[in-house]
């Protein structure tokens, strides 16, 4: 049986397309004249339109979050563990709306699109971006869809922090937000693995001050340098572990062949650089990456979590996972404490996984229990 016919899966699924004239306002204080949005639908919208369940995607996301997009495609979307039928967002149940955020290099407006008032690719002068303007853009599909209220917005790591940012910036449009393995603003330490990452993109001699496209060149190795750096955070020394140890893929250590020594971690890593490099754009990296920097929840609510949550009117339900080190419990524990204070109904789950940061992708039973039951409450309330 081809996979796109497993009766948990949604099945064959088409991107479509949403364009937008009326300009846009970013937070930079500059406007986007026009943009257009990738986006994937699963599931049906209800005649009160009111079981949609929008999907923000983590730094290299994109609007293929669920299903196949031919028989013959072997690669599922990055999140069909948990959207489908039958699974925690029951596409049986709920209409879900994933899209690739403007700045993306999937289809959506960003970087590698042509800028109309110079007919050239935009690269490094696309606009900066921060997580409210992908949520006002978010909201204007929402609009595109007459969705006037989500059943739920959810969200793993850099999606997250989208999904709170919404709880806040539209109050009166989240019934859910679900949050996890995120936090409220990065870390020095998650800084710093950012600014390394970027600059491995920057050093790459290809890279030409952004202009790769003009110049017909990539930055390839930059790239795959900067994914490998952020692959060893996504994954805990437990993972790395069991998945590789100290095996070796070829090479001897007995004295003298150190020169053909490769460890099969230094080969997994690279494949996961060169693949990488081959799908995304280097100018989107530092972008998102940058715009994840500059997150912080509180910042403009005199730097007060509780203050900020004050401004919510919905549910929470977030989730860690207790080898996750890019987005520690700890950082969950901040959310949770400070919704509390701010008296928001709140649910959370610290998730015992092995796994590191990259939990949050896969099917861990007590993940999915708490995670479908959770969606079970949301759906009781359409």
């Amino acid at each position: 049986m081809a996979p796109a016919v497993n009766q948990h899966s949604v099945g064959i699924v088409e991107p479509r397309v949403a364009r937008f004239t009326e300009p846009l306002a970013l937070a930079c204080g500059r406007d986007l004249a026009t943009h257009e949005l990738v986006f994937e639908t699963y599931g049906e919208l209800n005649e009160q339109r009111s079981n949609a369940v929008l999907i923000c995607h983590a730094l290299s996301g994109n609007h293929h979050a669920a299903g196949y997009h031919s028989p013959e495609d072997k690669k599922a979307g990055w999140w069909n563990e948990c959207i489908g039928p039958g699974k925690p967002i029951d596409t049986n149940r709920f209409y879900v709306v994933s899209l690739n955020n403007i700045g993306g290099c999937h289809g959506s407006t960003g970087p590698t699109s042509i800028n109309p008032q110079t007919g050239k690719p935009w690269g490094p002068d696309f606009p900066p971006l921060r997580a409210r303007d992908w949520v006002n853009s978010q909201a204007r599909l929402a609009d595109y869809l007459g969705i006037d209220c989500w059943a739920a917005v959810v969200g793993g790591s850099l999606g997250g922090m989208q999904a709170m940012r919404w709880s806040l910036e539209y109050p009166e449009r989240v019934r859910h937000c679900i949050v996890i393995a995120a936090a409220m603003k990065l870390s020095a330490q998650n800084l710093a693995f950012n600014e390394v990452a970027r600059q491995a993109i920057l050093s790459d001699p290809a890279f030409s001050e952004g202009r790769y496209q003009e110049q017909g060149t990539l930055p390839v190795q930059g790239l795959a340098l900067a994914r490998m750096v952020g692959h060893i955070t996504y994954l805990s020394d437990h993972a790395m572990a069991n998945k590789f140890g100290r095996d070796l893929r070829s090479g001897s250590l007995d004295q003298g062949n150190d020169e053909n020594v490769e460890f099969q971690v230094q080969s997994y890593l690279r494949y996961q650089g060169s693949q990488f490099s081959g799908s995304f754009d280097a100018n989107t990296y530092i972008l998102m990456t940058r715009a994840l920097d500059y997150f912080d929840l509180a910042r403009e609510y005199n730097n007060d979590p509780v203050e900020a949550f004050g401004h919510a009117k919905c549910s929470y339900l977030v989730v860690s996972f207790s080898t996750d080190w890019r987005f520690s419990p700890a950082r969950s524990r901040e959310i949770v404490n400070a919704l509390i204070a701010a008296d928001r109904p709140v649910t959370y789950a610290e998730i015992e996984a092995d796994e590191g940061h990259d939990a949050f992708l896969l099917p861990i039973p007590r993940y999915m229990d708490v995670f479908s039951a959770y969606m079970q409450r949301v759906g009781a309330t359409n």
